[in-house]
């Protein structure tokens, strides 16, 4: 029970610093350009998918800590690296798009976009507490596929600069989540049965 407790408290603090993060970056817009600068670097946009591994990883072991410190990774990883010196005009273009949609009038589909993220997450992190792959699995490609075709549909020619991360983001995180997953089951088999044997 105390350790059921502890996991529960770790993960409410960092639940906390990541609406925090969300409410500063979202109110004061000198730290909200600082962010956008920094996330210029499309090192922050190849890691971020990569998350997704031990979301999942933590999903499985049922570690509220675990899966609210990496979410929290995910969003502050947006200003993990320096400013890149060399920024490519459609990445320009494209996080402009971002930052002016963010700050743009909150609308009825506005709201209900922002909320897939969360529902997203939810899913992907019962699909594998509930030890579904192929549900896991699924929701990924949905959320890669639906960040590509939001953002080529709303940002245009710019919004092709987020198609190569995000692919290989879903490749590599696929491809080691599907085996991760099959090792995870083994382990969990070989133990049960030399638990048998005993």
């Amino acid at each position: 029970m105390k350790t059921i407790n502890q996991d529960k408290i770790i993960a409410l603090l960092f639940v906390g610093l990541t609406i925090l993060f969300l409410v500063i970056a979202m109110t004061n817009q000198t730290f909200f350009d600082w962010i956008f600068e920094r996330h210029q670097n499309q090192w922050s946009w190849f890691i971020r998918p990569v998350f997704l591994i031990p979301f999942c990883f933590f999903a499985y072991k049922r570690s509220w800590t675990g899966v609210s410190i990496t979410i929290f990774c995910i969003f502050t990883s947006m200003f993990w690296f320096n400013k890149p010196e060399y920024v490519n005009d459609n990445v320009k273009a494209f996080l402009q798009f971002e930052k002016d949609w963010l700050y743009s009038d909150w609308n009825y589909e506005k709201i209900m976009l922002i909320i897939t993220v969360p529902i997203s997450f939810f899913a992907l992190g019962f699909a594998f507490w509930k030890r579904s792959l192929i549900i896991g699995l699924a929701v990924i490609v949905l959320m890669a596929t639906g960040k590509i075709v939001w953002s080529i549909q709303n940002a245009g020619e710019s919004g092709k600069s987020i198609i190569i991360p995000a692919i290989i983001g879903l490749i590599i995180c696929s491809g080691l989540i599907f085996y991760g997953f099959k090792k995870l089951e083994k382990n969990k088999r070989q133990d049960s049965n030399k638990e048998k044997i005993k």
